[in-house]
């Protein structure tokens, strides 16, 4: 029925199936044409205490619609830049997941990350726990060297407890032991965390630099940049339990003292200038624990904003 001013669909933000921020849904992971391939990895079985973030690509998937009225990309006041204008997203739906196997589970993840790089295509995977992050990173054998920067409030530098090797304990160290893993960034880690001093003590070793909250905001954001090294190739992973849970309460294990909003944005857009971003992915999202989605649409929130920036900054080379 038209009202004469208009023609076709509103398509208003809770209309129709909740692809990541309403982008065509691609299963066909032979087919895949696009700028930016958005993967779910509803994998949790590596937590060590609340489970929950299988359910996280759904609710990061529902709480992206908020963003998708239908303009022509997102236009931003204070940089006078319209991000987004003219980037395909697709979304290829989720890796299959088998309960209880982490390894049959983690090679699905690797599948799907490997099939959206053999398309020319950015991944973003949505997790999913942290250990999402071993098969990730295993899709990039053979275009390293790689940078790897964490933003988190935890190191997830266990090597092995009790012959866990692949749980959300265990990514990092997995990651610094890839031989086209060229160094680690590991930013927001505070108090009480996952891992022992030996484990901060053989990250250093391992090349790793170790930067809090508190010690970031000394630092200031541009310092911060300047540790990451220009120009690099970096894969991005994105735990939301760096943010501080006041505003990111939707996680297993949240860490008082963490990053507000800004903060991690201004981070984020200044790392898409300085460096080549080739891989993201943003995890530990448990919509259960979430009071009111406010964390489903942060991280929503902070990827678009993100994919907007890289595909921006790729454009003004």
């Amino acid at each position: 029925m038209s009202h004469g001013y208009q023609s076709g669909r509103l398509n208003l933000p809770f209309v129709g199936i909740a692809t990541f921020a309403k982008s065509p849904y691609q299963p066909d992971w032979s087919a895949i044409d696009a700028d930016v391939a958005v993967l779910g990895a509803p994998f949790d079985f590596g937590t060590q205490w609340r489970a929950g973030a299988r359910f996280g690509p759904r609710a990061v998937r529902e709480a992206s619609t908020l963003f998708s009225f239908g303009h022509a990309g997102a236009y931003d006041h204070e940089d006078d830049v319209t991000y987004l204008e003219g980037v395909r997203i697709a979304d290829i739906g989720d890796a299959d997941i088998v309960h209880t196997d982490t390894l049959a589970s983690h090679a699905a993840i690797e599948a799907g990350v490997r099939a959206i790089l053999n398309s020319g295509a950015l991944p973003v995977v949505i997790g999913g726990d942290h250990s999402i992050n071993i098969p990730c990173l295993r899709a990039f054998e053979g275009r390293g060297p790689i940078h790897v920067v964490q933003l988190d409030a935890h190191l997830d530098f266990v090597d092995e407890r009790h012959g866990v090797r692949f749980g959300h304990g265990n990514p990092m160290r997995r990651a610094a032991e890839l031989p086209f893993v060229s160094g680690l960034s590991q930013f927001g880690i505070r108090n009480v965390s996952s891992t022992a001093k030996e484990g901060y003590e053989a990250a250093r070793a391992m090349g790793s630099d170790i930067l809090s909250v508190r010690q970031i905001r000394k630092l200031g954001i541009e310092a911060t940049l300047a540790r990451v090294p220009a120009g690099a190739k970096v894969y991005l992973t994105i735990d939301i339990d760096g943010f501080d849970p006041s505003i990111a309460p939707g996680t297993g294990t949240p860490s008082h003292g963490g990053f507000l909003y800004y903060e991690v944005l201004e981070f984020l857009a200044g790392l898409a200038r300085r460096c080549e971003i080739v891989g993201v992915d943003l995890v530990e999202v448990a919509p259960d624990y979430d009071r009111d989605g406010t964390t489903a649409i942060l991280a929503a929130q902070i990827l678009l904003n993100l994919i907007g920036r890289i595909m921006h900054d790729r454009r003004s080379r």
